[in-house]
């Protein structure tokens, strides 16, 4: 097992980094309208005043972005520095920081001493953002730090729209803990008052937006109403994420995965699964070690293996298009992100069900879509790519194709856009 170059330092968001480029302003437009809106109006959701409320960075700032330059923003809270949140804005639209929370969580994740802030960061920035909380007609809010703005927006008569980046809690916990057992790995249970916000979140919400049919479907299982349960996949930056030339030439044939590197990214199964594909072919993992992972990872297959951490923002880009084939066999998951940065870059990709790669793509169209934790299909999906390189080419630009149509970040601010107006105009 080989380490890479140097790895760059880790952020709350690991690789996704900042989006460097959209669509002009007008491709994200839509129905500007005065800056009085009557409550008919705004019930249509032609006049909508949406507050955006989170704690780290997440996708919030690509949203915010978005309803800003539709007119409808009127505020972004979050603990990112205020200087960071208004890289994706235009200028005027207040941005309430609360950097300390940031602050605490990465001196936390550097060093590890003491207990995990989470509950309190959670806590901590659901009373800044009640504190903060402007006069509007939504509020767009992200799980578990969230209780006290929403009894706050609810006071206020607001609509609340929940984002949830994962799975039901419950479901998350139940697959977590099986997949660490399966590897012999104790599961960090989730702190139990995290896990109770998130379910007095759930309830009082008026909409819950996920990222995936997969993770819809564990709210649906849980009893709540397929009205209450929206999906909106994310989104890419095309400018940063492109196939390469095809005069580029590779020095040796490379399945890439990008995520945490762990049992919740499906790690481990990947691992017995590349070890059936020839000796030519290279396994690259990108991305922060998972905690207590490394012990699981000495004593699985790992001949022909690069762990290269976390890479720079244009490093990453570059990883993408020196790669023939991307793989996310993910366990659980929201929605991953890195199947639509490997489909813009013009790679076949392979990805379990639980991914959200079902909603970016048709099975063995766009992509090849393979069980949770099934290394027996994940590595006969590997052997078929591996074998085949006129069907690399034809999904790799098939992929590229089905994104440019529909996944960058003003696509996905539109979708949401339309399911705002739908909730508003649903409750009205």
């Amino acid at each position: 097992m080989r380490r890479g170059g140097r790895a760059c330092r880790r952020s709350r968001s690991g690789n996704r980094g900042r989006a460097s480029g959209h669509r002009p302003r007008a491709a994200c437009f839509v129905h500007m309208v005065g800056s009085v809106a009557t409550p008919a109006r705004r019930a249509e959701g032609k006049g909508m005043k949406i507050a955006v409320a989170t704690h780290g960075r997440f996708h919030a700032f690509e949203l915010a972005g978005c309803l800003q330059r539709a007119g409808f923003l009127v505020q972004l809270a979050t603990t990112y520095p205020a200087f960071i949140a208004r890289r994706f804005l235009l200028p005027g639209t207040p941005v309430v920081a609360a950097p300390w929370l940031e602050a605490l969580r990465r001196a936390h994740a550097w060093t590890g001493i003491g207990s995990s802030p989470d509950f309190m960061i959670a806590r901590a920035f659901g009373r800044f953002s009640a504190r903060r909380l402007p006069d509007a007609d939504a509020l767009v809010t992200w799980s578990s730090a969230s209780v006290e703005a929403i009894g706050e927006a609810k006071r206020r008569g607001m609509t609340v729209v929940l984002e949830r980046g994962s799975t039901h809690i419950v479901q998350q916990s139940e697959i977590l803990r099986g997949g660490f057992a399966r590897w012999g790995l104790p599961w960090p249970e989730t702190d139990a008052r995290l896990v109770e916000r998130e379910l007095v979140e759930y309830d009082a919400a008026d909409l819950i937006v996920t990222g995936s049919t997969f993770a819809r479907e564990s709210f649906l299982a849980r009893g709540f109403g397929a009205e209450r349960i929206a999906v909106n996949p994310y989104g890419v930056d095309l400018v940063r994420f492109h196939p390469a030339p095809p005069s580029a030439t590779r020095r040796e044939k490379r399945v890439l995965f990008v995520g945490e590197v762990g049992v919740r990214k499906g790690v481990p199964w990947l691992l017995e699964a590349f070890a059936r594909l020839p000796s030519d072919w290279t396994l690259h993992l990108v991305g922060p070690m998972a905690p207590g992972f490394r012990d699981v990872l000495a004593r699985l297959p790992h001949e022909r293996v690069v762990v290269r951490g976390v890479l720079s923002r244009e490093v990453l880009a570059k990883a993408y298009r020196e790669a023939d084939i991307f793989c996310l066999p993910s366990i659980e998951e929201g929605f991953g992100m890195v199947i639509l940065q490997a489909m813009a870059s013009g790679l076949p990709v392979i990805a379990s069900r639980a991914t959200g790669g079902p909603d970016a793509g048709g099975d063995g169209r766009e992509l090849l879509i393979v069980p949770p934790g099934d290394s027996s299909a994940l590595g006969a999906a590997l052997c078929r790519l591996a074998g085949d390189p006129d069907l690399r080419r034809a999904l790799g630009a098939a992929a590229a194709t089905r994104v440019a149509a529909g996944f960058n970040w003003d696509d996905y601010g539109r979708r949401a856009i339309g399911i705002l107006r739908e909730c508003l105009a649903r409750k009205s």
